[in-house]
């Protein structure tokens, strides 16, 4: 029986049109989902929109439309950005969506009753643009928001609340016996002692001062509140509620799915504080992981649509090709951490990895083979040379530990090694030199090993890039002669493969960029990101 994966990015707000930032997060968890795809697990991967509040309703007055005919437009880029960066979601949920109003009415209506939300009346301090309200402590004398430090508004106002005291015993004993449940790890003390240990206030779960939300059954004149609203998008995707519950019953009732929610630090306290809460009042599992990311910093800070210091996927796209954009994003700095865009850094990992180390290695190999041996592979025979045993066992324990870093969500690091073992193909050439073995005929066993050998390490990491690598992975595998039928993950460590293959030459898999030029003009993309619209 397959193993089954559910991987999700957060539901991302709609107030304007989407940047490098959000294609980071998604690829991220487009690679994993690609990964577990290719090694034979059973996989869904969801991304979406949380198209409800009251910031989209005053961004919707403000440019004269409905508020339904604002987020569809930005519905739009959003999914032509994903296919740009050849995401392979394999849903986009909209809360505004029939499917997940139906069931978030069902789900506060279940909550009521059962007694974990109630109604009473809020006071406090209401930040707009994080849709959040704040203690009187929390704000500070100057009354700005703790997150955003923006000003934010006093609201009094009858609203509905999620009782979080009862569970706050019970989530603190939930995270000791998940200690993987958040991670980076720091992320998890932060909770609990930013908080829960000084006391975790109940949760307002509806509004009355604006309309652009899901209206509640039982008191039509409050609408759910969005984190309500917009966390339960996790199951509501997949059928849960619904006439038709069997992804809900397949994925997340299955104790055996393995459940990742891939989430940024700005909304970490919700998804490992009220959303173990919210599944645990409604008698459902919990999420294995939630990993929070980092955040795509710009040397000024955060990448930000209110700071205005974004930067657009797509001319990158357009001038160096999809896979060296999704390289870059995994390469730069470990899944996790808080990488900093540069353009000189984006030249520096396609010239460095990509043009000079593996790029470098398929266009020597392949035209060596082509000189020496009429463009097929000799067959492979084992240990010939004296450096054939290290390369071979390197080539194996990359590929055990691409997948333990994998399943640790360590994809860059995963990446990493796979990477390392490029290197130490193209030193292997230089250790061999093979333009000298070709010299003497008596040296031929050794000469055909090395190039057996260079073969096997290049169909490896093509098969271990390809969840990255969408379109060059396969013009490796072109290179070598691989037939579609064997580019297949099980063929991944069988030495031997690839015998008598006839290889082809073609053009460079990533031409090396001119760093000052190519620098200077990402540069004058972040002084003023130009954003195509999408054809």
């Amino acid at each position: 029986m397959k193993k089954k994966f559910y991987i999700t990015t957060p539901i991302y707000y709609p107030s304007a049109s989407p940047h490098l930032g959000h294609a980071y997060c998604t690829t991220m968890c487009d690679v994993i989902a690609r990964g577990k795809r290719l090694r034979g697990y059973d996989v869904f991967f969801l991304t979406g929109l949380d198209e409800h509040g009251e910031k989209i309703e005053k961004n919707a007055q403000a440019k004269g439309v409905t508020p339904q005919q604002f987020v569809d437009e930005v519905a739009k880029s959003y999914t032509s950005l994903w296919s740009a960066m050849a995401i392979s979601n394999d849903d986009f949920i909209r809360t505004t969506q029939e499917r997940h109003i139906k069931t978030v009415q069902k789900i506060f209506s279940k909550m009521l009753e059962k007694g974990d939300i109630y109604l009473s009346t809020y006071t406090g301090w209401y930040c707009v643009h994080e849709e959040t309200y704040w203690t009187e402590i929390q704000v500070g004398p100057e009354h700005l928001c703790p997150e955003c430090h923006r000003p934010v508004e006093k609201k009094d106002e009858q609203a509905y609340f999620y009782r979080c005291s009862a569970y706050a015993d019970w989530l603190l004993s939930f995270y000791d016996s998940n200690p993987k449940f958040i991670t980076p790890e720091g992320r998890k003390n932060e909770m609990i002692n930013t908080f829960i240990k000084p006391g975790l206030l109940d949760l307002c779960v509806s509004r009355t001062s604006f309309d652009w939300g899901i209206p509640v059954l039982e008191n039509p004149e409050h609408v759910v509140y969005v984190w309500l609203d917009a966390l339960t998008n996790y199951i509501t995707a997949l059928g849960y509620l619904q006439d038709d519950d069997s992804k809900f019953q397949y994925f997340w009732n299955d104790p055996e799915t393995e459940i990742v929610h891939v989430v940024g630090p700005d909304i970490n306290r919700f998804h490992t504080i009220y959303w173990p809460m919210f599944l645990h009042s409604l008698g459902l599992r919990e999420p294995n992981r939630v990993f929070v990311h980092g955040l795509l910093m710009m040397k000024d800070g955060k990448m930000s649509k209110s700071k205005g210091n974004v930067i657009s996927a797509y001319p990158l796209i357009e001038r160096y090709g999809v896979d060296a954009v999704r390289y870059y994003l995994v390469a730069e700095v470990p899944f996790g951490s808080d990488p900093v865009f540069t353009p000189e850094q984006f030249v520096m990992r396609v010239n460095q990895d990509l043009a000079n180390n593996l790029g470098n290695l398929l266009n020597r190999t392949v035209s060596m083979i082509d000189k020496y041996f009429e463009g097929k592979i000799p067959e492979y025979k084992g240990a010939v040379g004296s450096f054939d045993a290290a390369l071979h066992d390197l080539c194996l324990s990359t590929i055990k530990d691409y997948e333990a870093l994998n399943d640790d969500l360590k994809v860059s690091e995963a990446n990493g090694k796979v990477m390392e073992l490029v290197s130490a193909a193209n030193k292997y050439i230089e250790d061999n030199a093979p333009w000298a073995l070709a010299k003497d005929e008596s040296k031929n066993a050794e000469l055909e090993s090395v190039m057996a050998h260079l073969a096997e390490v290049l169909f490896t990491a093509g098969m271990l890039l390809k969840p990255i690598l969408v379109v060059k992975a396969d013009k490796i595998f072109d290179a070598l002669g691989v037939e579609e039928s064997e580019r297949v993950y099980d063929n991944v460590g069988k030495f031997g493969m690839l015998n008598n293959h006839l290889v082809n030459k073609g053009e460079p898999l990533f031409p090396r960029l001119d760093a000052a030029k190519e620098a200077e003009y990402i540069a004058s993309l972040m002084a003023g990101p130009k954003e195509k619209a999408a054809a």
